[in-house]
């Protein structure tokens, strides 16, 4: 963290600002106000708020989907505008936009194909994140068929089909059950300690506090308050301590000590709860271990290796075991003056290339001509040229018939 807070970071927002006009150009709407704050690489920064407190708007203004009314942001240096800067990022929105006629793997595959992947790692890559999502069994269904979860699932697979330096997602948990919850929470942490960066946009604070390192909390279009979660969220005033199980003499002789030593009191006694979270997801843990059925979204796998970093020598093998199968490609010859070769031995040739020396075929006699077939008196013989004088006959013979 405090190296890349030197570097240049990789969104930064200086005094943003955009109001939305209605049809006589007045203003409707002022979604965000001089909005200042820098996204650092390697970090995992939350932008949160309540609807409509501009979050939407401020990372379609980062992807040069809206034109800022003043002020400035600019994406790895760069304004929002240079096309080279959406290679290096996976973008979920609020809601997926997915081509209804499409299947799973098809969609994967079209968006592979934007970012130009080679087929090889396409195909990997699309294995890989379907397990991930949990959308194996589901590949080939047409994408309008699924469940509002099961589309936010193959949304973020495209989010991460060309494995981005910058993942943005918006309201990414929107419609996913507990478990794809938890898993979006992991991919994240994940991508956090490989060193990606991660804007994650969202009001379901819980799901933020867990992953986030650093967040800005926005209402009105503006910042209200900025830190890290320990920073805004611990509560100095007081002093939390976790022990085993203490009988009630126990917790007696501690408030005391805690009145005579200090001049406060212990305020709460309780034993700790567990999370909802856990509870339900260990109950799906139980049942998918005893092999139940189910018609829903099948157990997700591992993240994906590529997203792990660990793409890289399976890359390198490939291409080993590639060059080791495949004969090398020579240069092709310096093209030399094409000569023509008689028709008669090309026609030859093509007839029966297998026999070079074979004699040439005996020239084929024409048709005989009509009068030679009606009147076989007046034919030539055999051998000779036909006379004038009877040819002029015949010519006679037929104008006078």
């Amino acid at each position: 963290m405090d190296g890349a807070a030197h570097s240049e970071p990789v969104i930064a927002c200086r005094r943003l600002t955009k109001v939305f006009k209605d049809f006589w150009m007045r203003d409707r709407a002022r979604a965000v106000e001089s909005l200042t704050m820098d996204i650092n690489a390697h970090e995992v920064f939350g932008l949160l708020g309540p609807n409509g407190s501009g979050k939407s708007t401020t990372i379609k203004m980062a992807l040069g989907l809206l034109r800022p009314t003043s002020g400035a942001v600019l994406v790895f240096g760069r304004l929002p505008s240079d096309v080279a800067t959406k290679r290096r990022i996976g973008y979920l929105p609020e809601e997926s936009y997915l081509y209804p006629f499409l299947n799973a793997r098809e969609t994967l595959d079209y968006y592979g194909k934007l970012f130009e992947l080679e087929r090889r790692t396409r195909m990997r890559r699309i294995d890989e994140l379907l397990d991930m999502v949990g959308l194996s069994a589901a590949q080939f269904r047409p994408v309008h068929e699924y469940s509002k979860g099961m589309q936010r699932r193959i949304g973020l697979a495209q989010a991460l089909i060309n494995d981005p330096d910058l993942l943005i997602l918006d309201e990414p948990t929107t419609g996913l059950d507990p478990i794809g919850t938890r898993q979006v929470k992991d991919l994240i942490l994940g991508l956090g300690r490989r060193g990606k960066t991660v804007l994650l946009s969202s009001h379901l604070l819980a799901d933020v506090e867990d992953v986030v390192d650093r967040m800005v909390i926005l209402y009105g279009g503006r910042v209200r308050a900025e830190g890290t979660s320990d920073e805004l969220l611990a509560k100095r005033s007081r002093t939390m301590i976790e022990t085993d199980a203490l009988d009630d003499a126990t917790v007696a002789e501690i408030d005391r000590v805690v009145r005579a030593r200090v001049g406060g009191e212990v305020i709460r006694v309780s034993h700790p709860h567990q999370k909802l979270e856990e509870l339900f997801l260990g109950i799906v843990e139980s049942a998918r271990a005893e092999q139940l059925a189910t018609s829903g979204v099948t157990h997700a796998g591992q993240t994906a290796s590529f997203l792990r970093g660990e793409g890289g020598e399976e890359l390198i093998s490939s291409l080993v075991e590639a060059g080791e199968t495949e004969p090398a490609v020579e240069p092709a010859p310096q093209s030399e003056p094409v000569t023509h070769e008689p028709e008669e031995d090309v026609l030859g040739s093509l007839v029966d290339p297998g026999e070079e020396s074979a004699p040439a075929p005996e020239p084929v006699r024409p048709a005989p001509l009509p009068s030679e077939t009606e009147h076989p008196e007046h034919a030539a013989p055999e051998g000779e040229e036909p006379d004038d004088d009877v040819i002029g006959s015949l010519l006679d013979d037929e104008d006078r018939s």
